[in-house]
């Protein structure tokens, strides 16, 4: 069941990555030039890419893939370039309508069905794997383990996600964002040490099935995110 406070952050990532920041989110996932911050962001984000997909099977076919808060849809391409059939979820429509028209310039040999709606939905069916990018990292640690959760009640193989460790850099971020006017500010980053998500999640009954098996650190100028993957025993 997913809690108010998660609902509530919910509500303000639609509104920031459908509204407020899609043009800047578009140009960010695309190789137009960007400001040097920007720059190393993208950065980041291509080499936490890379490191998610190498976690994948490099064959994918007939596999079932949830790419749980797809933005423009990077992640999903490639995965159906390796023959998988991905749901690719997001609050956006903006940012899954851009997704789709890049969609259609790709040959693939899988297949990407790109749906609006909450990446916790249960009737987005089962998968063989979830992948979610930087879509927890604005949840706090309670509500980030509901979701894999829900992700591990419907998933048989694996379940990598990403969120933002707690580190001096990230705590100093977030508190010059809060000097920023409220309605110029990005959703805010929830930083979470990863030794007190390991025990959480051993903690968690209905996670017991499931261990960490590999976790992965991307530091690229401000941009900083740790990788987990999460596999059935």
């Amino acid at each position: 069941m997913t809690s108010a406070t998660y609902i509530e952050r919910r509500s303000e990532l639609e509104t920031y990555f459908d509204r407020t920041a899609a043009d800047a989110w578009a140009k960010l996932t695309s190789d137009a030039p960007v400001s040097g911050v920007r720059a190393t962001v993208r950065a980041g984000r291509d080499s936490m890419r890379a490191t998610l997909l190498h976690w994948l099977p490099e064959d994918l076919s007939g596999k079932r893939i949830l790419d749980a808060g797809c933005g423009a849809g990077q992640l999903s391409i490639e995965a159906a370039k390796r023959g998988a059939d991905v749901v690719a979820v997001d609050l956006s429509k903006t940012l899954l309508d851009l997704a789709q028209e890049r969609y259609r310039e790709e040959t693939l040999s899988g297949h990407v069905d790109f749906t609006v709606g909450d990446m916790f939905d249960p009737n987005l069916g089962r998968f063989d794997h979830v992948v979610a990018m930087d879509s927890l990292i604005h949840y706090d640690a309670g509500d980030m383990v509901r979701v894999l959760e829900g992700f591990a009640a419907r998933t048989t193989h694996s379940i990598l996600f990403t969120f933002a460790p707690k580190t001096p850099l990230l705590a100093v971020m977030h508190a010059v964002g809060t000097l920023f006017p409220r309605g110029d500010r990005a959703p805010a980053i929830a930083p979470v040490a990863e030794n007190r998500l390991r025990a959480r999640i051993d903690q968690t009954s209905t996670l017991g099935a499931w261990r960490v098996a590999q976790s992965q650190r991307i530091k690229s100028g401000f941009y900083i995110s740790n990788a987990m993957e999460l596999a059935a025993a």
